[in-house]
């Protein structure tokens, strides 16, 4: 008997890892540590509010139906920044809005794969990735990274089958805060073409990577449409996670196809975020270079202090964007650990297991901290409180 889609993947991880506060409290000197959302919780800055209520009070056509593949401006300005910040050729055209860039995913996997196809994801992999692969019937193919969490091309190469659609690699990566090189970069662009299939490259935490100036070549590939596909999230730079606003840039042809599941399932992307995230493009350039400051630090905050953790047997496995990845030295599977940090530290984080296949090893070791909302000073509390766990 056939189960119902949904059914074939489990449970939404933050919103399971939120169930272990039930019945937990929390003291005014002590209280909860939420590192397990990648998410920020402040609301966007003032000059963007003030933005965002002009543009409900005096464009009517902000609560109308819109373009399903996104505002013809906001496109152009996508176009245009992404050329000049790649180095390379982009055309409004080759750029749709999405709903956020998981539906992005979504729709890039529904142009690609059928019943039954592959698609090869390196492990530790951000879940919402393998839950929609298990909702539309693909196969995940585990790909395990080699050394600081990297991705090899050529041993990615071994898996490809005659099943396989897509490579997808995301930097910086989520949950193992590794920021990908170019070169690598390049040889899964390399092997995607030689064989035939898409590589998709989620850059959802571009705008927080420590690397100066462009930080891969693909876009400078006048054929770089015929294989990648790259998702964007504006959710992360303007604290837009509410208004749901992504980005995919592939060529023509395929957003053609994308266009039909965008209409089929929310037929238009928010009408008032996407004009949100065309302001902040045009508006909050230095604001966000402030905020891509403040990450860095957060993440230079984690290396200097870990050697305290260190010391006690864990291990930093890669660190960078919004996250940093971890194996702790306990006798307890993760997720077991995982809820008992909530009750015995005061610390709601992800385990490894939520991010691996359950029958390859690894996960059960490691956990991820998502510290873009502790400050310098958070980072030091969250490690006072793991550095003398003794369980």
């Amino acid at each position: 008997m056939n189960m119902p889609r949904t059914a074939t993947t489990f449970a939404p991880p933050v919103m399971e890892a939120r169930r272990w506060l039930d019945g937990v409290t929390f003291t005014a000197d002590r209280p909860l540590i939420n590192v397990s959302q990648a998410a920020p919780v402040d609301p966007p800055p003032t000059p963007m509010l003030q933005a965002i209520s002009a543009i409900v009070l005096n464009d009517p056509a902000a609560h109308l139906y819109g373009p399903v593949l996104g505002l013809t401006e906001l496109r152009a300005e996508v176009a245009a920044q992404w050329s000049a910040a790649y180095r390379g050729v982009v055309g409004p055209e080759q750029v749709a809005i999405t709903s956020g860039c998981n539906q992005a995913y979504a729709a890039a996997l529904m142009t690609l794969c059928g019943e039954g196809d592959e698609v090869i994801l390196p492990v530790p992999y951000y879940f919402n990735h393998r839950m929609w692969n298990d909702m539309a019937g693909i196969r995940t193919v585990p790909l395990v990274p080699g050394p600081g969490l990297i991705p090899v091309a050529e041993h990615a190469a071994w898996h490809i089958t005659e099943r396989t659609k897509a490579i997808v690699l995301v930097s910086p990566n989520n949950p193992g805060g590794v920021e990908y090189p170019a070169e690598t970069l390049r040889e899964f662009m390399d092997l995607a073409r030689s064989r035939g299939i898409a590589l998709i490259v989620d850059e959802t935490y571009r705008d927080f990577d420590s690397r100066p100036g462009p930080v891969h070549n693909l876009f400078t590939d006048p054929d770089w449409s015929d294989t990648l596909i790259q998702l964007y999230s504006f959710s992360k730079a303007y604290r837009l996670t509410g208004h749901r606003v992504g980005a995919m840039v592939a060529n023509p042809e395929r957003l053609a196809e994308v266009e039909k599941f965008l209409d089929t399932v929310t037929i238009c992307p928010n009408q008032i975020g996407q004009r949100a995230a065309l302001w902040g493009m045009r508006n909050l350039g230095k604001w966000l270079a402030g905020e891509r400051a403040e990450i860095l630090d957060r993440r230079a905050a984690i290396v200097e202090g870990f050697p305290r953790l260190a010391a006690k047997g864990w291990e930093l496995l890669g660190c960078g964007a919004y996250f940093a990845y971890v194996a702790h030295p306990f006798a307890m599977p993760s997720d077991k650990l995982a809820q008992r940090l909530v009750s015995e530290a005061g610390v709601l984080l992800l385990p490894g297991t939520m991010f691996m296949p359950s029958d390859l090893a690894g996960g059960d070791r490691q956990l991820r901290i998502a510290f873009a909302n502790i400050d310098r000073a958070g980072v030091g509390r969250l490690f006072d409180r793991l550095e003398p766990l003794n369980l």
